[in-house]
This record gives C-alpha cells, sequence and structure tokens, in this order.
C-alpha cells in the first residue's frame, strides 16, 4: 500500500503544534487609533480654520477648499513620516467586492540627484491608476482605461503595517475619465445623500426646525472559518475556489450543538487577540467575538459606525483577519459554505438612520404609538422591502451565497420584514385607522431571588426573517460573508430615499387638506400598507408553507439562485428608482449587472474546472490504488486458502467508474458556448453545470467513505473542522 504521506504528515504536524504566544500589554486606550489620521489628531496640528473646515467637510459633506486640503495633506504627512512611513496609496473598492491599492514614495529627486519627501494637495485630492483591468461592465473600451482616484475626507487616512514596512493609506473613490463610478463607495455616498435629502423632507413636514444631515450607519456581524494551513494548502479548492467541492460529511458535525458560544480554543484566542489589537489601532470597535454554529467556526461584531466609514472598515477588518491568520497557520475562509452539511458563513449587516438632532429615527423609544416620526420611517422601510425585494436580493447575488440563502440555516430567498409582536400591532391598528397604546415586553422574573428581575424586550427575534427589525434597527441577515456591505448599504439608503419622497408627497397633501398631524400620519402609513403591507411576516420563513403563501398569495418575488436574481437589476422599475434618486445613472446601474454577470460564471468555471481536475488527478487515482491493493491482498489471501468478500471492491469499481462518467458528461457540458443572452448563460450555469458538479461530489464523497484512509489525498472534514 502507498500511503498518503502528504495528509497524514499534516495532521501530524497539526496536533504537535503549540500555540504562539503573543505578549501585548498594551491597553485599549494606548493603542485605540494610534494609527489613524482622525480629527483628533488633525486638531492637534491643523490651524484653527483648516481644522474647523475639514469638521465640518466629514460632519455635513460640505465641500473643501484647496488651500485647507494642502495644510491637511503636509500634516498628514509629516505625521507618517514620523511613524516610519515611507509609501502612500490611494484605497479603492473597485466592483469586485475586494480591495485595490496603488503605492506610491513620498520620494523625488532634486537637480543634484538628492531625494526630498514630497505629498501635496494635489497629490492627496487626486490619483491616476490604470483602470484598464478592472471590471467595468461596458462602462469604457478597451483602449480607454483612465480612472481617477479621488480623496474622500470623510472616511480617515491609516497607516497599514507589516513585517515589511508600513503604508499610509488613503481611502477614495474610484472613476473613470468620463466621470461614471467604476466602484462601490461613489454610489453609496449618493444615496446617502438621497436619503438625507428626502428625509429632511419629511422632517420638515413634521414640524422639525432644526435638522441636522442624516446619515445611515452599519454594524456588520463578520462571520468566518479557521483552517490550519497545512490542511487548506493540500485542498486545491479550497486555495482557489474557497469552498470544498468534495468532501464527506464527518461521524460528527453541529448536531450537538456545542460549538455555539463553547469555549474559544487557546490557538483560536490568540489569533483573535492579535487581529483585534490590530483593528483597535485603526480604529475599528471590534467588540464582540464567540464561536459559532459549526465546529471551526467563528464571528467578530464592531459597533454602530457612520455607513461610508463601516464599508472602509469592514473591507479592512476582512484584510487583517485573513492576513493575521497566516501569521498564526491558519487560513481564514470568509467563503458563505466553505463546509457542505454544516452552518454556512453570513454578514448580518445592522442599518439604521439618524442625526445629531432628532437621534435614531428608527429607534421607537418606550411608546412607539407615540411616536410619529418614527412610524413613518419604520413604514418607509416597510414599503421599500415590498416594493424593491428583487433588488435586495439582487445585491447580496453571487455563486458563493446561492448555497446558504433559503437553507435552515440562512433566510429565504423571499424578501419579507419582521416587526416583533408589538410593532406588528401598532401596525395593524394603524391599517384600521387608529393609534392605540401597546403593552411593551414587561419584567422578566425567573422566579429565583438571587437573580435581579430586568425588562423583557417588545417582542422575540426571528432568526429565520431575512430583513428583521431588531429594537432600534433593522438586520438584514440575507448578505453574504465574503461580501462588500456597500452593495446591500446603497440599496437600503435608495429604496428609503424613494419612500421617504412618496410618504413626503403624501404628507405634503393630507396637510394642505388641513389634517392634524397624527391624523395625516395615519392616512399615509394606512394607504401605505394597504399597497405594501403584504411584505411583513412573522412566522417560520424557513417553512413550505410560507414560501407557497409568499408567492401565491402575497405576490413575493421567491429568486433562489443569482441566475434568478441579478436580471432585476435591468427592471425599469429598479432603473427608475436609481436615475430619479440620482444614485446611479441607468449606464452605470447596467454595468454593475455585466460585472455581477461576469463574476458569477467564472466563478462556476473555475469550480468546475476544480471538479474535473481534482477527481481525475486525486480521487480517481486514489480508488485505483486502493483496488489494487484490494487485488494484491485477495490474491494473497487466496494462496492461503481464505476468500475474501469482494463487496468492498465492487463497490469502489462501480463509484469510481460512475465519478469518470460524471465527469465525462460535465466535461463536455462546459464547452457549450452557444448562448442567446447572459441571462440565459447564467441559468445554465446555475442549473446544468451545478447538477453536473454534484453528480460527481456524490461519487466522489461515497469513495471517501470506502477507499482506506491511508490513501485518501485530500485532508477530511473531521480534520479540517476539529483540528486546531
Amino acid at each position: 500500500m502507498s500511503v498518503n504521506a502528504s495528509r497524514l504528515k499534516a495532521v501530524e504536524n497539526i496536533t504537535s503544534r503549540t500555540a504562539p504566544v503573543v505578549n501585548k500589554t498594551e491597553s485599549l486606550e494606548d493603542i485605540w487609533a494610534i494609527d489613524v489620521f482622525n480629527l483628533e489628531k488633525m486638531g492637534k496640528v491643523l490651524s484653527k480654520e483648516a481644522f474647523e473646515s475639514i469638521k465640518k467637510t466629514t460632519q455635513t459633506n460640505t465641500a473643501l477648499e484647496a488651500e485647507v486640503a494642502e495644510e491637511v495633506a503636509s500634516a498628514m504627512k509629516d505625521w507618517a513620516l514620523e511613524k516610519g512611513v515611507k509609501f502612500f496609496s490611494h484605497i479603492f473598492y473597485p466592483m469586485t467586492n475586494a480591495t485595490a491599492e496603488k503605492h506610491d514614495a513620498f520620494i523625488v529627486t532634486d537637480f543634484d540627484g538628492g531625494a526630498i519627501s514630497k505629498f501635496n494637495g494635489s497629490l492627496l485630492i487626486k490619483g491616476e491608476p490604470d483602470g484598464s483591468s478592472f471590471p467595468n461592465g461596458g462602462i469604457r473600451v478597451t483602449n480607454a482605461a483612465r480612472g481617477y482616484t479621488a480623496w474622500d475626507p470623510s472616511s480617515p487616512a491609516y497607516i497599514m503595517q507589516t513585517e515589511n514596512g508600513a503604508t499610509l493609506m488613503i481611502p477614495c473613490v474610484f472613476a473613470s475619465w468620463t466621470g461614471e463610478a467604476l466602484d462601490k463607495k461613489i454610489p453609496l455616498l449618493r444615496s446617502n445623500d438621497a436619503m438625507n435629502s428626502a428625509a429632511q423632507k419629511v422632517l420638515g413636514l413634521m414640524g422639525e426646525s432644526e435638522i441636522a444631515p442624516l446619515n445611515s450607519s452599519c454594524g456588520a456581524e463578520q462571520e468566518y472559518f479557521l483552517v490550519d494551513a497545512k490542511f487548506a494548502n493540500a485542498r486545491p479548492d479550497l486555495l482557489l475556489a474557497g469552498r470544498t467541492l468534495f468532501g464527506a460529511p464527518s461521524a460528527k458535525g453541529q448536531e450537538f450543538d456545542d460549538h455555539y458560544f463553547g469555549a474559544i480554543p487557546s490557538r483560536v484566542q490568540v489569533y483573535m487577540q492579535d487581529a483585534e489589537d490590530q483593528l483597535y489601532r485603526l480604529g475599528i470597535p471590534a467588540k464582540t467575538h464567540h464561536n459559532e454554529v459549526a465546529p471551526g467556526q467563528f464571528e467578530i461584531a464592531p459597533y454602530f459606525e457612520a455607513a461610508n466609514v463601516a464599508a472602509d472598515h469592514q473591507q479592512l477588518l476582512m484584510t487583517v483577519l485573513q492576513n493575521t491568520a497566516k501569521a498564526h497557520g491558519f487560513v481564514c475562509l470568509m467563503h458563505e459554505k466553505p463546509f457542505a452539511g454544516v452552518n454556512g458563513s453570513g454578514k448580518h449587516v445592522n442599518w439604521s438612520v439618524g442625526n445629531s438632532t432628532q437621534g435614531n429615527l428608527l429607534d421607537p423609544g418606550d411608546t412607539p404609538e407615540e411616536n410619529l416620526n418614527f412610524l413613518l420611517f419604520c413604514g418607509a422601510v416597510i414599503r421599500g422591502v415590498h416594493k424593491y425585494g428583487p433588488l435586495l436580493r439582487a445585491v447580496i447575488a453571487s455563486a458563493s451565497n446561492d448555497h446558504r440563502l433559503g437553507a435552515n440555516e440562512a433566510p429565504p430567498a423571499i424578501l419579507s420584514v419582521y416587526l416583533g409582536d408589538q410593532l406588528e400591532t401598532i401596525f395593524e391598528d394603524i391599517k384600521n385607522g387608529k393609534l392605540a397604546p401597546t403593552d411593551d415586553g414587561g419584567v422578566m422574573d425567573l422566579g429565583l431571588s438571587q437573580i435581579i428581575n430586568f425588562k423583557r424586550d417588545s417582542g422575540d427575534r426571528n432568526r429565520t426573517s431575512p430583513f428583521a427589525f431588531t429594537g432600534n434597527r433593522f438586520e438584514f441577515r440575507a448578505v453574504g460573508s465574503s461580501q462588500s456591505v456597500s452593495g446591500p448599504l446603497i440599496a437600503m439608503n435608495t429604496m428609503l430615499a424613494d419612500s421617504l419622497d412618496w410618504i413626503a408627497e403624501k404628507l405634503d397633501a393630507a396637510f394642505k387638506e388641513g389634517a392634524d398631524k397624527t391624523t395625516a400620519v395615519i392616512s399615509v402609513l394606512k394607504e401605505l400598507l394597504s399597497l405594501h403591507g403584504s411584505a411583513i411576516f412573522g412566522g417560520d420563513g424557513y417553512s413550505s408553507e410560507w414560501h407557497e403563501m409568499a408567492v401565491k398569495e402575497r405576490g413575493l418575488k421567491n429568486l433562489p439562485t443569482t441566475a434568478d436574481a441579478l436580471p432585476y437589476l435591468k427592471d425599469e422599475e429598479i432603473t427608475k428608482l436609481f436615475e430619479s434618486t440620482g444614485v446611479l445613472t441607468p449606464l452605470e446601474l447596467e454595468s454593475r449587472y455585466e460585472v455581477y454577470a461576469e463574476q458569477y460564471l467564472l466563478s462556476i468555471e473555475v469550480e468546475a474546472k476544480l471538479v474535473v481536475n481534482m477527481a481525475k488527478t486525486l480521487i480517481y487515482p486514489a480508488a485505483i490504488s486502493y483496488l489494487s491493493d484490494l487485488a494484491e491482498a485477495g490474491t494473497g489471501m487466496k494462496s492461503l486458502g481464505i476468500t475474501l468478500d469482494d463487496a468492498t471492491a465492487k463497490i469502489i469499481a462501480f463509484e469510481a467508474n460512475a465519478m469518470m462518467a460524471a465527469v465525462a458528461a460535465l466535461s463536455e457540458a462546459m464547452e457549450k458556448e452557444d448562448f442567446s443572452s447572459t441571462d440565459e448563460h447564467m441559468q445554465y450555469a446555475a442549473t446544468t453545470i451545478r447538477t453536473l458538479m454534484d453528480n460527481v461530489r456524490v461519487h466522489a464523497d461515497t469513495l471517501e467513505n470506502e477507499v482506506s484512509d491511508m490513501l485518501w489525498p485530500l485532508p477530511k472534514y473531521q480534520e479540517m473542522l476539529f483540528i486546531k
């Protein structure tokens, strides 16, 4: 028997590993935002006039004068140089869910050949990376590749520390020479402006006299898996696709519910603390970490921040988690479903809107039935989810997220709103034309004298809802763990802007007819609920009854795959939504459909190639080798007069042949090229290609349970999930 030494050696090395020791004695106060050029640091080095100007820009989005940019650039350079920085980079966020950066040295040479450090306002404000290789979805032709990065003062610059040095990172937008958005930041900023404008109208009509600029906020819960690098490096599928394309279930999975919130493995705890120290240095408010549902799965959750900053920080958080994992001998997997049969990973986006004068507009307070502003904003969200549910599904569509949406671990691919018992009662009363007092959750009395009674929330949580109200915010639970939060935030801000504009128009008409505030609000919300109340659902979102009722009785869309969801980006109503709010032009929106469709097709193409390659070069040879060993053993035993049962050999031979037949069918299907449209191509990938890939996997996973463990070439689920 020829032993597969690499996999078994990896197990031996990992189980004998000792956790690295990270001795860090600095307090949170010592390291918090130490590598961030924030307002606090600017206040110490800028002139009073320049500081007040940049402060106003960051807080109200007013224009910044060129001379102030010069002073900020000079101070930023001096601060960075004092910290040993030699390079700066405009960091931006193209339509790939990833970040992009081009590094430039501060250095220029003089006439004598000497070197001087230079960084002025023009270098801060504008950069010019070659945009030819970034996805643009048809916005530019190949020979028109100029792209611009432009400084976003509302997101603070920071220093990225690595073992090889430090770089000043300057968050930027990215646009084409003709001015179209090529990134995720420009439409996010535009969407917030649109939401602010519409919200100001509503609040003004409601009699608010002092209204500060409104901003959306975001707190994104990041789930991820950790796998030892020695295991991951032996799995081509994990390295290139981010998920296991083969793998028989472990005898034990998550069925004991013993991993969720369990004791964190010591090696993982050290990793988490190392990563969080780096996040704190970058001003990222990582607040919570714990074991997640699946073995080997974990979560980190930052505190709320302004949506634009939160989106930048979310991208940076993923980078820090993945880079730190390497230093600790792990690979951090952000894929939504790296392991079949166990819980997948999401990125729950907690979203609200507010300002410094009215506060959080999605906070109901102690008497939500009396909080008219809250009722209007909550109603606007209900209308948005109902009217633009397909858009919300499209912005979280990806080949990887398709594996978890709709399963009994993640919200279904039907967009609905969960409000909780108290709010459902209030909106039901409004439908009946009244506002009545409601009961809160009361007091929790556990009957134990040593346990202090505490106030109970007004409603339970519904973990099956894709869009749930959770006390003072909405939680969009269908977002995928690998995705940028910008896309969902853009959609939510924009749909809210549209709904608030609708509400403002209706309110204005009611006031002109002489209605008082309460009567006007009830009238507007009653009409809103009659049109859009079918999006409210508080039951089991996983049930087959809900799926049938949602589609047949309520007219909601069930869009299980990316191929079903992405075409809605071309829908006339969604095009009108983005154009009317000024968030995306029709050309910019179309480009996003083209980019995301291409990413979907390429992802499945890479996976299909890996399935074919791994089946042919790793799994089939292992099966044939074991058959040979069994035949040799059978011959030897027969010479001793002993006959062995050949059932195992028959199973292996059958499954190996069946697997290779499935590989041949998949290879043939991959050759098809004559598609009439991108939509047709995506449907083919979603149905035909993925089905054929699954067919190969069925036989391969059966072989894993039959072939000798000594010969199996790929690290197994029980090893990757449980050995830390």
